[in-house]
């Protein structure tokens, strides 16, 4: 059973494409445009109780959407992503948001209309492909093979749920990079799970040679080391929502504050004092 799995989710890895160089399509946008946006999609997912992988539907739909496009204006970024949001709730949803509260979390800059009209466009340029496998499906399918082999406790409801909402910190600030799209959802889990459990046991869970990951892994460490310095994400309750479910809701971070952080250390660290400013 687990092959089958394994094999449509390796198909869906070829035919669901992402590319950072979809930004190269649009001269007036810049990453941090992309940072800044989806860093708000999670803040109103937290803000509605949405599950994660109804957000990271919502990167996906809006990040291969922005790769079948060309010359998009940032004034249309907002409209874009609350209507990815808006297909990816309802898919993931048992009760999505209605378009009028989408609508009002915009503040007046996406009116009903236009997110219908977007989602008909949207819907088109996608063809309809709308099962990707996340880098968050990626890694539940990650512990549970773990959980089956005896590697881990990790699968639900044995492993610890703090564990899991680390893990998912770690994605959620990465996947604002727009340089993750330089790599396959199932190599960004596998190498996030690095940080967790150990390299032996990521390269049998994953089925990956240490060298479709190590690239991965070193490009990450960096926002590792930024999380390092960063209070860890802590579990928090949602009313309605059962607390052996609350790990799987949303959450914003300060995210955007961390990447500033971890552009300003690493791509512009201190300058070392010159000889004549060294102490005798």
């Amino acid at each position: 059973m687990y092959k089958d799995v394994w094999m449509k989710m390796l198909s869906k890895e070829i035919k669901y494409e992402h590319s950072k160089s979809s930004l190269d399509r649009h001269p007036s946008l810049r990453p941090k445009m992309r940072a800044m946006l989806l860093d708000w999609l999670m803040e109103v997912c937290e803000s509605y109780t949405l599950h994660r992988q109804t957000f990271y539907l919502a990167q996906d739909f809006f990040d291969r959407y922005m790769l079948s496009q060309s010359d998009v204006q940032k004034d249309q970024l907002q409209l874009i992503g609350i209507t990815a949001l808006f297909i990816s709730s309802k898919i993931e949803e048992i009760y999505p948001p209605k378009i009028t509260e989408l609508a009002y979390v915009s503040d007046g800059a996406c009116l009903e209309e236009e997110i219908l009209q977007m989602e008909l466009i949207m819907l088109k340029a996608l063809n309809w492909d709308l099962c990707p496998e996340t880098v968050l499906s990626w890694m539940k399918l990650y512990i549970q093979i773990a959980s089956l082999y005896d590697l881990t406790n990790l699968l639900v409801p044995q492993f610890p749920q703090e564990t899991y909402i680390q893990i998912t910190q770690l994605l959620d600030l990465c996947i604002l990079d727009i340089n993750s799209l330089d790599f396959k959802y199932g190599v960004l889990a596998a190498a996030a799970f690095c940080r967790f459990m150990s390299a032996d046991v990521v390269q049998k869970v994953s089925g990956l040679k240490w060298e479709a990951i190590e690239t991965c892994v070193n490009w990450m460490a960096p926002f590792v080391e930024t999380l390092m310095c960063y209070k860890s994400a802590q579990l928090k309750e949602f009313g309605q929502v059962p607390s052996e479910d609350r790990h799987n809701i949303q959450t914003h971070g300060d995210y955007l504050s961390m990447l500033v952080g971890l552009v300003l250390e690493h791509f512009f660290p201190p300058t070392p004092p010159s000889s004549a400013e060294k102490p005798s």
